[in-house]
């Protein structure tokens, strides 16, 4: 009788403990200027990379613990981020609110295509797409990153990737932490569909904490071309970054293996 009362305890204990880690939050995001509720705003907690959105009431719920760290963004509003505490936690919904922000619309060229009717001439016009990915040194030749490949594209590869100097390894030897949260949002739906629909890297970067350049840099290194940096959305380049990191960690063990 003793021993079945010592282990019914520790299954409490065990239940309540778990029961403590699954804690949640509640809240309202509104306009600050007109206290409006806002839909679709988007929610990540950046702690467990998990997300969610708000209903058409501005409401929302996510998984989150005492002091994980929510970052909450809209398009046309200043994105914050908000500390999750015990008194959140214990007393339930809290209101939060976004600020405009002043947008200014950039110029946009349209440049007429004067058709001549000759395929010789007007295929000229035409931009060919460089939207490619070179391939890495030491490893085969990969996939594509969304056109045809260059011919000069073979002689723009890694060779330096086993110099300890190199950026990439300078660049995923440190941030090993943040390259492990980039692989558990590949893994929530409800964050790839929203990095589907952006491009302006911003989730990213708080992920990583690194600045719009020095993300654009890792791609670039990572042999991606100009042209999908500058196209690709969020989801693509949180994609090439990924296979970029595991391509990376195979040749770090060869190199590691051969010392």
């Amino acid at each position: 009788m003793k021993h079945f009362l010592t282990l019914f305890l520790i299954i409490i204990g065990l239940f309540s403990c778990f029961s403590q880690n699954e804690t949640k939050v509640e809240g309202i995001i509104i306009n600050a200027s007109n206290d409006v509720p806002l839909e679709s705003v988007n929610i990540v907690n950046l702690n467990q990379v998990i997300g969610t959105t708000t209903n058409k009431k501005g409401e929302f719920e996510l998984k989150a613990k005492v002091n994980d760290t929510l970052h909450l963004s809209y398009l046309g509003f200043k994105s914050i981020k908000v500390r999750v505490t015990n008194d959140w936690i214990k007393y339930g919904s809290s209101t939060i609110t976004l600020t405009e922000l002043a947008l200014a619309l950039e110029e946009v060229v349209i440049n007429e295509l004067k058709l001549t009717g000759y395929l010789e001439v007007d295929i000229k016009q035409v931009q060919s797409n460089t939207n490619y990915r070179y391939s890495i040194s030491g490893l085969p030749n990969g996939y594509e990153a969304g056109g045809n490949r260059s011919p000069s594209s073979i002689t723009k590869v890694l060779g330096s990737i086993f110099n300890p100097l190199d950026f990439l390894y300078n660049t995923f030897g440190k941030k090993g932490k943040e390259l492990r949260k980039l692989k558990q949002m590949k893994k929530d739906d409800k964050i790839r569909n929203l990095l589907a629909s952006r491009f302006d890297r911003e989730m990213l970067m708080v992920l990583l904490q690194v600045n719009k350049v020095d993300l654009d840099e890792i791609v670039s290194q990572c042999n991606y071309s100009p042209e999908f940096i500058n196209k690709a959305n969020d989801l693509q380049v949180l994609d090439a970054i990924s296979q970029c990191y595991e391509e990376y960690k195979v040749l770090s063990r060869n190199r590691r293996s051969r010392i």
